[in-house]
């Protein structure tokens, strides 16, 4: 369930909770909307902390990784005579 599932069940929740007179025999409506709300409300936060462990940078200390620069050199002592 991504953020837009986590989105609508708070949603839906809301709306039951708050906006509805609905009446069910054997069923607290304002609880089954809380129930919901909740619902939506960690799997948000579980999302969001998945998430953002995966955009952090792979230095422990959250530093930028140093740029590595790569050089060409023709007289390379692999290649006899720079020659390849």
């Amino acid at each position: 369930m991504g953020i837009g599932g986590c989105i609508i069940l708070i949603a839906v929740g809301a709306v039951i909770t708050f906006a509805t007179n609905w009446h069910a025999k054997g069923v607290n409506m304002d609880l089954l909307g809380l129930i919901l709300m909740g619902v939506g409300i960690i799997g948000l936060a579980a999302y969001v902390s998945i998430f953002k462990r995966r955009r952090l940078p792979p230095t422990a200390d959250g530093d930028i990784p140093p740029v590595v620069e790569e050089r060409y050199y023709p007289e390379d002592h692999y290649h006899p005579g720079g020659r390849y």
